[in-house]
């Protein structure tokens, strides 16, 4: 995996990935949307789209869920009844965006060549973003890296004591997933800027 890169005469976005990274991404994407749809604030596809845009019957208190208290922080800390209405009339629809926007990776992938199933070793293919799926690809990237930061609870300076760590040590390797991700959003972001 060499990042993202902007191709010259197209302006795509364009990575090269290999099957097992895909499906490593694709993993991290599809569990990011299953923790935001295993909450009652995820909104229902079911509903009339007026009356979904008119529903402000979602949640007025922090997610329990460390990473979705990250993902979505209180707006007020001190004013707890400011902080309740306003996550009320916003949080269903961010989980939504949230939501989508890792769909987005998980659609891509699997566009650009990567089965339902992973069976084949040495596949290689690349994922080609136009600014619009980039950015989305950027902003879920975001979200991703605050979820694997929450559950490992990587801090900022704490750089020496993952140094520490033994290479078989498996919270090391998913550091390493964190890390990863991080220089997929750095080179996407490059991308974006040339």
């Amino acid at each position: 995996m060499s990042g993202f890169a902007k191709h010259r005469k197209s302006g795509r976005i364009i990575a090269d990935f290999t099957g097992f990274e895909a499906e490593l991404l694709r993993s991290l994407a599809g569990q990011l949307v299953e923790l935001l749809h295993n909450e009652t604030a995820e909104p229902r596809d079911d509903r009339d789209p007026l009356e979904a845009m008119l529903d402000f019957s979602g949640p007025t208190s922090e997610p329990e869920d460390p990473v979705l208290a990250r993902l979505f922080p209180t707006a007020y800390p001190d004013d707890d009844e400011a902080a309740a209405e306003f996550r009320r009339f916003t949080e269903g629809a961010l989980r939504d965006g949230k939501s989508r926007a890792a769909e987005t990776i998980i659609d891509s992938l699997e566009e650009a060549g990567l089965p339902p199933e992973l069976t084949e070793d040495g596949l290689h293919f690349d994922v080609e973003l136009d600014e619009p799926e980039a950015m989305t690809w950027m902003r879920s990237f975001t979200d991703i890296r605050l979820a694997l930061a929450t559950r490992l609870g990587i801090e900022e300076g704490d750089e020496e004591y993952w140094a520490s760590l033994p290479d078989e040590d498996p919270t090391l390797q998913a550091h390493d997933i964190y890390e990863w991700v991080g220089y997929l959003q750095e080179t996407l972001v490059e991308a974006l800027q040339r």
